[in-house]
Protein backbone atom coordinates (compact mmCIF):
# COMPACT_ATOMS: atom_id res chain seq x y z
CA UNK A 1 0.00 0.00 0.00
CA UNK A 2 1.11 3.64 -0.68
CA UNK A 3 0.88 4.37 3.26
CA UNK A 4 3.94 2.04 3.56
CA UNK A 5 7.21 4.17 3.65
CA UNK A 6 9.53 2.45 0.73
CA UNK A 7 12.37 2.88 2.87
CA UNK A 8 10.61 0.24 5.88
CA UNK A 9 11.16 -2.45 3.30
CA UNK A 10 13.48 -5.13 3.30
CA UNK A 11 16.30 -4.14 -0.04
CA UNK A 12 14.38 -6.72 -2.19
CA UNK A 13 10.90 -5.58 -1.76
CA UNK A 14 11.93 -2.08 -2.59
CA UNK A 15 13.30 -2.99 -5.66
CA UNK A 16 10.57 -5.15 -7.11
CA UNK A 17 8.47 -2.30 -6.27
CA UNK A 18 10.39 0.08 -7.54
CA UNK A 19 10.53 -1.81 -10.77
CA UNK A 20 6.77 -2.53 -11.01
CA UNK A 21 6.23 1.29 -10.86
CA UNK A 22 8.24 2.09 -13.15
CA UNK A 23 6.96 -0.21 -15.87
CA UNK A 24 3.35 0.87 -15.24
CA UNK A 25 4.02 4.79 -15.05
CA UNK A 26 6.55 4.53 -17.97
CA UNK A 27 9.17 6.45 -16.20
CA UNK A 28 10.83 6.93 -12.91
CA UNK A 29 9.95 10.41 -12.05
CA UNK A 30 5.79 9.27 -12.77
CA UNK A 31 6.92 6.10 -10.82
CA UNK A 32 8.43 7.91 -7.75
CA UNK A 33 5.17 10.21 -7.66
CA UNK A 34 2.61 7.14 -7.48
CA UNK A 35 5.24 5.48 -4.73
CA UNK A 36 5.67 8.93 -2.81
CA UNK A 37 9.09 8.75 -2.99
CA UNK A 38 12.50 10.83 -3.58
CA UNK A 39 12.55 10.48 -7.55
CA UNK A 40 16.70 9.03 -6.37
CA UNK A 41 15.38 6.50 -4.45
CA UNK A 42 13.49 4.99 -7.56
CA UNK A 43 16.34 5.46 -9.83
CA UNK A 44 19.04 4.09 -7.50
CA UNK A 45 17.24 1.11 -7.39
CA UNK A 46 16.75 0.78 -10.98
CA UNK A 47 20.61 1.46 -11.32
CA UNK A 48 20.77 -1.58 -8.58
CA UNK A 49 19.14 -3.70 -10.58
CA UNK A 50 21.06 -2.65 -14.10
CA UNK A 51 24.64 -3.57 -12.02
CA UNK A 52 23.47 -6.51 -10.92
CA UNK A 53 22.28 -7.74 -14.14
CA UNK A 54 25.89 -6.48 -16.17
CA UNK A 55 27.29 -8.69 -13.57
CA UNK A 56 25.56 -11.97 -14.67
CA UNK A 57 26.17 -10.64 -18.56
CA UNK A 58 23.20 -8.63 -19.18
CA UNK A 59 22.71 -5.13 -20.10
CA UNK A 60 21.23 -4.50 -23.76
CA UNK A 61 22.79 -1.14 -23.67
CA UNK A 62 26.01 -2.34 -24.17
CA UNK A 63 25.65 -5.14 -26.09
CA UNK A 64 25.27 -7.88 -23.42
CA UNK A 65 22.43 -10.16 -24.01
CA UNK A 66 23.35 -13.44 -22.67
CA UNK A 67 23.69 -14.17 -19.42
CA UNK A 68 26.33 -16.05 -17.70
CA UNK A 69 25.32 -19.51 -16.54
CA UNK A 70 24.45 -20.17 -12.35
CA UNK A 71 27.23 -19.75 -10.46
CA UNK A 72 28.96 -17.49 -12.49
CA UNK A 73 29.57 -13.92 -13.01
CA UNK A 74 31.00 -11.72 -16.12
CA UNK A 75 34.60 -11.05 -15.59
CA UNK A 76 34.74 -8.72 -18.97
CA UNK A 77 33.97 -8.83 -22.29
CA UNK A 78 35.58 -8.22 -25.44
CA UNK A 79 33.63 -7.01 -28.36
CA UNK A 80 34.76 -6.81 -32.03
CA UNK A 81 32.46 -3.99 -34.11
CA UNK A 82 32.28 -2.89 -38.09
CA UNK A 83 34.40 -0.40 -39.21
CA UNK A 84 32.26 1.29 -41.32
CA UNK A 85 27.96 -0.06 -39.89
CA UNK A 86 28.91 0.19 -36.23
CA UNK A 87 27.28 -2.94 -36.18
CA UNK A 88 28.46 -6.03 -33.76
CA UNK A 89 30.44 -8.80 -35.19
CA UNK A 90 31.56 -11.15 -32.28
CA UNK A 91 31.28 -10.66 -28.75
CA UNK A 92 33.72 -12.72 -26.01
CA UNK A 93 32.44 -13.15 -22.64
CA UNK A 94 34.88 -14.04 -20.18
CA UNK A 95 32.95 -15.48 -16.80
CA UNK A 96 34.38 -16.24 -13.16
CA UNK A 97 33.06 -18.29 -10.52
CA UNK A 98 30.30 -16.23 -7.92
CA UNK A 99 31.60 -17.20 -5.09
CA UNK A 100 28.46 -16.39 -2.94
CA UNK A 101 25.78 -18.09 -5.53
CA UNK A 102 28.23 -21.41 -4.81
CA UNK A 103 28.38 -21.14 -1.16
CA UNK A 104 24.51 -20.93 -1.32
CA UNK A 105 23.85 -23.66 -3.81
CA UNK A 106 26.14 -25.60 -1.49
CA UNK A 107 24.11 -25.00 1.45
CA UNK A 108 21.05 -25.97 -0.36
CA UNK A 109 23.08 -29.32 -1.98
CA UNK A 110 24.27 -29.90 1.75
CA UNK A 111 20.51 -29.79 3.32
CA UNK A 112 19.16 -31.70 0.28
CA UNK A 113 21.82 -34.53 1.17
CA UNK A 114 21.40 -34.69 4.63
CA UNK A 115 18.00 -35.28 4.83
CA UNK A 116 18.78 -38.70 3.02
CA UNK A 117 21.99 -39.78 4.48
CA UNK A 118 21.14 -43.00 6.89
CA UNK A 119 21.86 -42.42 10.20
CA UNK A 120 24.59 -43.56 12.49
CA UNK A 121 23.26 -46.36 15.24
CA UNK A 122 23.46 -45.73 18.61
CA UNK A 123 26.92 -46.81 20.37
CA UNK A 124 26.45 -48.27 24.47
CA UNK A 125 27.78 -45.78 26.82
CA UNK A 126 31.16 -46.53 28.69
CA UNK A 127 30.20 -48.15 32.32
CA UNK A 128 32.09 -46.05 34.37
CA UNK A 129 33.90 -42.48 33.36
CA UNK A 130 35.33 -39.95 35.48
CA UNK A 131 32.51 -37.22 35.55
CA UNK A 132 34.49 -33.85 35.86
CA UNK A 133 36.88 -34.47 33.04
CA UNK A 134 36.99 -33.41 29.54
CA UNK A 135 39.46 -35.53 27.19
CA UNK A 136 40.55 -32.59 24.17
CA UNK A 137 41.50 -34.88 21.06
CA UNK A 138 43.44 -31.81 18.45
CA UNK A 139 43.92 -32.94 15.44
CA UNK A 140 45.21 -30.34 13.18
CA UNK A 141 46.32 -29.56 9.26
CA UNK A 142 46.04 -33.17 8.37
CA UNK A 143 45.79 -32.66 5.02
CA UNK A 144 43.79 -35.62 4.19
CA UNK A 145 43.84 -35.90 0.06
CA UNK A 146 47.79 -34.66 0.17
CA UNK A 147 50.21 -37.05 -2.10
CA UNK A 148 54.19 -37.06 -0.63
CA UNK A 149 56.67 -38.67 -1.93
CA UNK A 150 58.92 -39.27 0.51
CA UNK A 151 62.20 -39.29 -2.13
CA UNK A 152 61.49 -35.42 -2.58
CA UNK A 153 60.44 -34.16 0.83
CA UNK A 154 63.38 -35.88 2.53
CA UNK A 155 60.86 -37.22 4.95
CA UNK A 156 57.93 -40.06 4.74
CA UNK A 157 55.29 -40.50 2.16
CA UNK A 158 51.77 -39.23 2.49
CA UNK A 159 48.49 -41.13 0.71
CA UNK A 160 45.12 -41.48 1.42
CA UNK A 161 45.59 -44.74 2.63
CA UNK A 162 48.55 -43.80 5.02
CA UNK A 163 46.15 -40.96 6.29
CA UNK A 164 43.61 -43.00 7.62
CA UNK A 165 45.95 -45.71 8.79
CA UNK A 166 47.73 -43.22 10.64
CA UNK A 167 44.77 -41.41 12.31
CA UNK A 168 42.57 -44.33 13.32
CA UNK A 169 45.99 -45.50 15.17
CA UNK A 170 47.01 -42.63 16.63
CA UNK A 171 43.74 -41.63 18.45
CA UNK A 172 43.62 -45.56 19.72
CA UNK A 173 46.79 -44.77 21.24
CA UNK A 174 45.82 -41.22 22.44
CA UNK A 175 42.31 -42.75 23.58
CA UNK A 176 44.53 -45.58 25.39
CA UNK A 177 46.88 -43.01 27.27
CA UNK A 178 44.28 -40.80 28.52
CA UNK A 179 42.06 -41.07 31.40
CA UNK A 180 37.95 -42.43 31.52
CA UNK A 181 37.17 -38.77 30.94
CA UNK A 182 33.16 -38.45 30.67
CA UNK A 183 33.50 -36.13 27.57
CA UNK A 184 35.28 -36.36 24.61
CA UNK A 185 35.78 -33.81 22.73
CA UNK A 186 37.09 -34.65 19.19
CA UNK A 187 39.15 -31.27 17.81
CA UNK A 188 39.51 -30.65 14.00
CA UNK A 189 41.17 -27.52 14.00
CA UNK A 190 41.04 -27.21 10.50
CA UNK A 191 42.30 -27.84 7.58
CA UNK A 192 41.56 -31.59 7.77
CA UNK A 193 41.39 -31.97 4.10
CA UNK A 194 44.43 -30.80 1.70
CA UNK A 195 42.14 -29.46 -1.80
CA UNK A 196 38.72 -27.37 -0.62
CA UNK A 197 35.70 -29.46 -2.00
CA UNK A 198 33.31 -29.30 -3.55
CA UNK A 199 35.44 -27.13 -6.27
CA UNK A 200 37.36 -30.09 -7.74
CA UNK A 201 40.64 -27.99 -7.92
CA UNK A 202 43.78 -29.26 -6.69
CA UNK A 203 44.56 -25.73 -5.08
CA UNK A 204 43.53 -23.78 -1.96
CA UNK A 205 40.82 -21.78 -1.68
CA UNK A 206 42.17 -18.80 -0.54
CA UNK A 207 45.25 -18.54 -2.64
CA UNK A 208 45.01 -20.26 -5.04
CA UNK A 209 48.64 -22.38 -4.43
CA UNK A 210 48.72 -25.52 -6.71
CA UNK A 211 48.65 -28.93 -4.76
CA UNK A 212 50.14 -32.04 -4.91
CA UNK A 213 46.64 -34.43 -4.13
CA UNK A 214 45.86 -38.03 -4.11
CA UNK A 215 42.91 -39.29 -5.75
CA UNK A 216 40.28 -38.01 -7.18
CA UNK A 217 37.50 -35.34 -5.39
CA UNK A 218 34.87 -38.66 -5.00
CA UNK A 219 37.58 -40.77 -3.20
CA UNK A 220 38.87 -37.99 -0.91
CA UNK A 221 35.54 -37.09 0.24
CA UNK A 222 34.97 -40.68 0.76
CA UNK A 223 37.36 -41.74 3.08
CA UNK A 224 37.33 -38.22 4.81
CA UNK A 225 34.44 -38.97 6.07
CA UNK A 226 34.97 -42.81 6.92
CA UNK A 227 38.08 -42.32 8.78
CA UNK A 228 35.95 -39.47 10.77
CA UNK A 229 33.14 -41.67 11.85
CA UNK A 230 35.62 -44.20 12.62
CA UNK A 231 37.14 -41.97 15.19
CA UNK A 232 33.50 -40.98 16.46
CA UNK A 233 32.45 -44.38 17.09
CA UNK A 234 35.56 -45.04 19.01
CA UNK A 235 34.89 -42.06 20.98
CA UNK A 236 31.59 -42.73 21.82
CA UNK A 237 32.71 -46.57 23.02
CA UNK A 238 35.01 -44.64 26.08
CA UNK A 239 33.03 -40.96 26.46
CA UNK A 240 29.51 -40.57 27.62
CA UNK A 241 29.37 -37.81 25.55
CA UNK A 242 30.98 -36.78 22.64
CA UNK A 243 31.47 -32.96 21.27
CA UNK A 244 32.62 -32.37 17.67
CA UNK A 245 34.28 -29.57 16.45
CA UNK A 246 34.95 -29.52 12.22
CA UNK A 247 36.75 -26.10 12.34
CA UNK A 248 37.16 -23.78 9.55
CA UNK A 249 41.06 -23.97 7.91
CA UNK A 250 42.00 -22.12 4.87
CA UNK A 251 42.48 -25.20 2.51
CA UNK A 252 38.52 -26.01 3.29
CA UNK A 253 36.49 -23.56 3.89
CA UNK A 254 33.92 -24.98 1.96
CA UNK A 255 34.63 -28.44 3.21
CA UNK A 256 34.39 -27.23 6.49
CA UNK A 257 30.93 -26.37 5.87
CA UNK A 258 29.57 -29.73 4.44
CA UNK A 259 31.91 -31.97 7.13
CA UNK A 260 29.49 -30.12 9.60
CA UNK A 261 26.44 -30.52 8.45
CA UNK A 262 27.14 -33.60 7.15
CA UNK A 263 27.73 -35.00 10.42
CA UNK A 264 24.78 -33.18 12.47
CA UNK A 265 22.70 -35.34 10.35
CA UNK A 266 24.75 -38.47 10.62
CA UNK A 267 24.31 -38.69 14.28
CA UNK A 268 20.98 -36.51 14.78
CA UNK A 269 19.41 -39.70 16.55
CA UNK A 270 22.78 -40.44 18.85
CA UNK A 271 21.85 -38.13 21.60
CA UNK A 272 25.48 -38.38 23.13
CA UNK A 273 26.48 -36.29 20.18
CA UNK A 274 26.84 -32.59 19.64
CA UNK A 275 28.42 -30.99 16.93
CA UNK A 276 29.39 -27.25 16.59
CA UNK A 277 27.48 -25.76 13.71
CA UNK A 278 28.68 -22.47 14.16
CA UNK A 279 29.74 -21.15 11.10
CA UNK A 280 31.84 -18.29 12.22
CA UNK A 281 36.17 -19.29 12.69
CA UNK A 282 36.09 -18.91 16.07
CA UNK A 283 34.74 -21.30 18.78
CA UNK A 284 33.86 -21.91 22.26
CA UNK A 285 33.38 -24.24 25.11
CA UNK A 286 32.14 -24.21 29.03
CA UNK A 287 32.96 -27.02 31.04
CA UNK A 288 33.00 -26.03 34.23
CA UNK A 289 35.32 -23.21 35.43
CA UNK A 290 36.97 -24.16 32.46
CA UNK A 291 36.96 -22.73 28.95
CA UNK A 292 38.11 -23.81 25.53
CA UNK A 293 38.75 -21.65 22.57
CA UNK A 294 39.19 -22.76 19.01
CA UNK A 295 40.57 -21.13 15.85
CA UNK A 296 42.37 -22.23 13.05
CA UNK A 297 44.49 -19.45 13.09
CA UNK A 298 44.37 -18.41 9.56
CA UNK A 299 42.90 -14.98 10.34
CA UNK A 300 44.29 -14.40 13.28
CA UNK A 301 47.59 -14.71 15.22
CA UNK A 302 48.61 -16.40 18.16
CA UNK A 303 49.07 -13.34 20.57
CA UNK A 304 45.89 -11.88 19.50
CA UNK A 305 43.51 -14.49 20.14
CA UNK A 306 43.02 -13.35 23.68
CA UNK A 307 41.32 -10.03 22.84
CA UNK A 308 39.13 -11.93 20.17
CA UNK A 309 37.69 -14.60 22.40
CA UNK A 310 37.11 -12.22 24.78
CA UNK A 311 35.48 -9.96 22.86
CA UNK A 312 33.45 -12.65 21.37
CA UNK A 313 32.44 -14.61 23.98
CA UNK A 314 31.88 -12.63 26.99
CA UNK A 315 29.91 -14.80 28.93
CA UNK A 316 32.11 -17.69 28.63
CA UNK A 317 34.84 -15.62 29.44
CA UNK A 318 33.66 -14.16 32.08
CA UNK A 319 32.55 -17.05 33.75
CA UNK A 320 35.53 -19.28 33.87
CA UNK A 321 38.23 -19.24 36.03
CA UNK A 322 40.71 -21.38 33.86
CA UNK A 323 40.75 -19.96 30.13
CA UNK A 324 42.65 -22.00 27.32
CA UNK A 325 42.64 -21.74 23.50
CA UNK A 326 44.14 -23.61 20.70
CA UNK A 327 45.12 -23.36 16.90
CA UNK A 328 46.76 -24.71 14.49
CA UNK A 329 47.82 -23.38 10.94
CA UNK A 330 51.29 -23.34 11.18
CA UNK A 331 52.87 -26.55 10.91
CA UNK A 332 57.00 -25.81 12.81
CA UNK A 333 57.24 -24.39 15.90
CA UNK A 334 56.85 -20.53 15.83
CA UNK A 335 58.80 -18.67 17.96
CA UNK A 336 55.93 -18.56 20.30
CA UNK A 337 53.99 -21.77 20.63
CA UNK A 338 52.48 -21.48 23.88
CA UNK A 339 51.56 -17.98 25.01
CA UNK A 340 49.98 -17.10 28.80
CA UNK A 341 48.82 -13.21 28.31
CA UNK A 342 45.44 -12.05 29.72
CA UNK A 343 44.34 -14.73 31.63
CA UNK A 344 44.28 -17.14 28.82
CA UNK A 345 46.84 -19.75 27.61
CA UNK A 346 46.72 -20.30 23.81
CA UNK A 347 48.45 -23.09 22.20
CA UNK A 348 49.58 -23.69 18.92
CA UNK A 349 49.26 -27.51 17.90
CA UNK A 350 51.77 -29.29 15.10
CA UNK A 351 50.43 -31.72 12.68
CA UNK A 352 50.55 -35.73 12.38
CA UNK A 353 50.96 -34.86 8.45
CA UNK A 354 54.00 -35.64 6.42
CA UNK A 355 54.91 -32.42 4.68
CA UNK A 356 54.35 -32.00 0.66
CA UNK A 357 57.08 -30.51 -2.04
CA UNK A 358 55.93 -27.11 -0.75
CA UNK A 359 57.06 -27.20 2.53
CA UNK A 360 60.36 -29.31 1.78
CA UNK A 361 61.35 -26.37 -1.15
CA UNK A 362 60.63 -23.77 1.23
CA UNK A 363 63.21 -25.77 4.15
CA UNK A 364 60.53 -26.14 6.44
CA UNK A 365 60.80 -28.78 8.96
CA UNK A 366 58.50 -29.24 11.94
CA UNK A 367 58.00 -32.51 14.76
CA UNK A 368 55.07 -34.11 14.06
CA UNK A 369 52.44 -35.61 16.57
CA UNK A 370 48.70 -34.82 17.99
CA UNK A 371 47.88 -34.05 21.29
CA UNK A 372 45.70 -34.90 23.18
CA UNK A 373 44.84 -32.86 26.79
CA UNK A 374 42.96 -33.63 29.58
CA UNK A 375 40.60 -30.50 31.36
CA UNK A 376 38.94 -30.66 34.77
CA UNK A 377 35.53 -28.45 35.67
CA UNK A 378 36.91 -26.94 38.53
CA UNK A 379 41.31 -27.25 38.20
CA UNK A 380 41.95 -26.49 34.64
CA UNK A 381 44.34 -28.42 32.93
CA UNK A 382 45.13 -31.78 34.83
CA UNK A 383 47.19 -33.74 31.96
CA UNK A 384 48.52 -34.44 28.61
CA UNK A 385 49.51 -36.96 26.53
CA UNK A 386 51.32 -36.94 22.77
CA UNK A 387 51.42 -39.02 20.04
CA UNK A 388 53.74 -39.65 17.14
CA UNK A 389 53.81 -41.05 13.60
CA UNK A 390 56.20 -43.47 14.96
CA UNK A 391 53.90 -44.80 17.97
CA UNK A 392 50.78 -44.84 14.90
CA UNK A 393 51.87 -48.49 14.13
Amino acid sequence: PRSTPTSTLCPYTTLFRSLEAVEAAGSMRKAARNLGVNYNAVWQSVQAVKVKAAQHGYSPDHDMIHPSAPGFKVRGTSTLYDAQTGEKKIQWVKTTADKEAQDRAMREAIEAMSQDIPRAKPIKPPKQSLQDLINLYVITDYHHGMRAWARETGQDNWDLDIAQNTLVKAFSNMMAMSPDASTGFICQLGDFLHSDFPALTAETSMSGHSLDVDGRAEKVIETAIKVLRQIVDMALSKHDTVQILMAEGNHDLVGSIWLRSMFAALYENEPRITVDQSPLPYYAFKHGATALFFHHGHQRKLPQMPGVFAAQFPSIWGECKYRYAHTGHYHHKVKIDVKEDMGCTVQQHRTLSAKDSYAARGGYFAERKAECLTYHKKYGIVASNHVTPEMAV
